[in-house]
């Protein structure tokens, strides 16, 4: 019987390792280190800081709908002169189109400010107050 739940129990270790290669190992690329971020909320609103190195200010595009903000980059591929021969050991440097998405409930789109700094992203997002909300309806 000890064997039974031995092996039931390499069982699931099994199925752990392989959703621990799934989410870790066996796709790397998906382990990214591009567009991470601190969101912090307040009574008054959100505070989003976004890294995004290497990106120029105009290939930025923010969007806030139905209570999801949606940051997008884009970048060209890189044209380094470093190595005409196609010599690369190893690249990092990614390219092409990121987007992250956060639900972000409540946002007052008249009062968002948004700047681009030494590659990082910061979104100040007031939220909508109770007497805009227009929750109450007067009856007359």
């Amino acid at each position: 019987m000890a064997n039974d739940l031995q092996r039931r129990d390499n069982f699931f270790d099994d199925m752990m390792t392989m959703r621990d290669l799934f989410n870790n190992n066996f796709f790397p690329a998906m382990k990214s280190n591009y567009m991470k971020s601190d969101v912090t909320e307040t009574d008054k609103g959100y505070q989003v800081k976004i890294d995004m190195p290497g990106f120029d200010k105009k290939d930025i595009h923010v969007n806030y709908d139905n209570g999801l903000l949606t940051v997008s980059g884009h970048r060209e591929t890189f044209d380094d002169a470093a190595d005409k021969d196609g010599q690369v050991i190893q690249s990092e440097r990614r390219y092409g189109q990121m987007s992250r998405s956060y639900r972000l409930p409540n946002v007052d789109l008249k009062k968002v400010n948004a700047k681009y700094n030494e590659g990082v992203l910061e979104l100040d997002l007031p939220k909508i107050s109770e007497e805009d909300r227009g929750s109450h309806i007067e009856i007359q």
